[in-house]
């Protein structure tokens, strides 16, 4: 496709193999049923939509169901799957790792992963859930993990999940809805005031759905440490600084009201084109596409936001 140019950050493939552990497990994703997904009926989203690349990962339920062996598994099964999409369709697919981390306290595997992963198949990064069990990232208990993640100056996807306390809410809609972005939001304020940003340097953090609600919360955020001294007293232009090394996705999010935010917190050069596809629908995704293409913005920082920002 000559004239394809977009690159998709935030795509989600779901290989059968996968979708019947996960049935045969009674796991099920956040809206309730799997879309359909293959690879040909990526690449005609991809020609529909003007998409260069996709660069997959596995959504909730991830890996959180099963034994610990069956999870490492059913990871390994799918890195080297995607691995395999890429080498048949050369440039249109690209992968985040999947770690088969079921909970904070048991990391070894997800660390082995991380180093078969990157070391050996050469994906683009690996993806990360916001929480596991009851921890969020940026609890002391993932440094290991951020360590061998550091070391490798990795890519970091984050993507929202289903804290426990999230199952308890007694509302009638879908959690994807609203619970997503707040769950990106805590784990994202967690590791900043962990400074997980300052300690792990190398790591390129990308939050998913534009950062969840960071972006309108951020000023609340900032000015937080002269309202309560047990936070870091940081200044709310060093907490401002801080946020704009976090990278963004545009997934899910795509309107003047939600960008027009991000644009105020997020630096202009680390602002990534997304669709969420397949979970988004066909047409979330074709909305959301549109819904970008009609943003006031310089053909520059279009340009930045739809390919350039994540070639670099």
């Amino acid at each position: 496709m000559a004239h394809a140019h977009r690159i998709d950050v935030h795509t989600h493939m779901i290989p059968d193999f996968y979708r019947q552990a996960a049935v045969d497990a009674g796991a099920v994703p956040a809206q309730g049923r799997y879309p359909n997904w293959t690879p040909q009926r990526a690449l005609e989203m991809m020609e529909a939509n003007d998409i260069a690349t996709l660069i997959t990962s596995v959504a909730y339920p991830g890996f959180l169901f099963g034994s610990a062996e069956e999870a490492a598994q059913l990871a390994r099964r799918c890195n080297e799957y995607a691995v395999e999409i890429s080498e048949q369709w050369p440039g249109r697919f690209g992968g985040f790792a999947s770690l088969p981390i079921q909970n904070h306290q048991e990391l070894d595997r997800g660390c082995e992963e991380v180093a078969y992963a990157l070391d050996m198949l050469k994906m683009d990064g690996v993806m990360l859930f916001a929480s596991y069990g009851e921890k969020y990232l940026g609890d002391p208990a993932f440094d290991p993990l951020m360590e061998e993640l550091d070391r490798r100056g990795a890519v970091v996807f984050i993507h929202p999940t289903f804290h426990p306390n999230s199952k308890k809410i007694d509302l009638p809609f879908p959690g994807f809805m609203v619970e997503y972005p707040f769950d990106t939001t805590r784990a994202a304020v967690n590791m900043l005031f962990a400074d997980v940003l300052g300690r792990y340097p190398n790591i390129k953090f990308i939050l998913a759905h534009a950062g969840g609600t960071l972006p309108y919360v951020s000023w609340r955020v900032a000015i937080s440490p002269t309202i309560d001294r047990r936070l870091p007293q940081w200044s709310v232009e060093e907490i401002y600084a801080k946020l704009r090394l976090f990278w963004y996705d545009t997934a899910l999010s795509p309107t003047p009201s939600t960008i027009g935010s991000l644009r105020e917190v997020a630096a202009p050069e680390r602002i990534l084109f997304a669709t969420d596809w397949p979970m988004a629908g066909e047409t979330g995704t074709v909305e959301s596409v549109r819904a970008i293409d009609r943003l006031d913005l310089s053909p520059e920082d279009r340009a930045a936001i739809n390919r350039g920002n994540a070639l670099k």
